[in-house]
């Protein structure tokens, strides 16, 4: 009931589809937090790859 009557805005709060959308961006968040970790580790990876001295065959 409290529901129904934020969504149709006859009482104050977060509506049902704000309310989605923020669990949307809480995750896309997550996602992209993780994926950052991915891509530093992987720059570290190469960054130590180019510093290390290569021999010449």
């Amino acid at each position: 009931m409290r529901r129904a009557e934020v969504d149709a805005g006859a009482r104050p709060g977060v509506t049902s589809e704000e309310s989605a959308e923020l669990r949307r961006l809480k995750a896309e968040v997550k996602e992209l937090r993780r994926a950052n970790e991915i891509l530093k580790a992987a720059a570290g990876f190469f960054a130590a790859e180019l510093d290390r001295p290569h021999r010449i065959s």
